[in-house]
């Protein structure tokens, strides 16, 4: 007797793949969101940057970060930080407080830059 062989998967067969990759699934999103979130800590870091370049070139010609120093600020290119500044003659501080999509993340909330380079802020990873 010559019985056909049975093809295919079974059920169970395949409710493990489905589990499976629900699994990796959810994984792999809880990164993404993360990353996401960490890369918008750049914008704010690269708007501190480029204003303190600005206020070094005044500083450069003028010899004060306050006389005839139009420094832009206000929100980032995306909305996702609010720009301050506190300057004198011989020192300044920039601050990006995050606002927006990202105003509760936990990796920058706040990020600062002063005249002498010197990189701080609040969150767990705000450089």
């Amino acid at each position: 007797m010559n019985r056909a062989k049975k093809q295919g998967f079974t059920l169970i067969e395949l409710m493990i793949t489905v589990a499976i990759i629900g699994i990796l699934s959810s994984v792999a999103m809880n990164y993404y969101g993360d990353n996401v979130t960490k890369s918008k800590c750049t914008e704010g870091r690269s708007a501190l940057l480029a204003r303190s370049t600005s206020l070094d070139k005044c500083k450069a010609i003028y010899g004060v970060f306050n006389k005839n120093c139009n420094i832009t600020l206000g929100s980032t290119e995306k909305n996702n930080f609010v720009l301050s500044m506190a300057r004198d003659a011989t020192t300044y501080t920039l601050t990006a407080t995050a606002s927006g999509a990202i105003s509760g993340n936990s990796f920058c909330s706040t990020i600062t830059l002063n005249q002498l380079g010197i990189q701080g802020g609040t969150g767990s990873a705000p450089w």
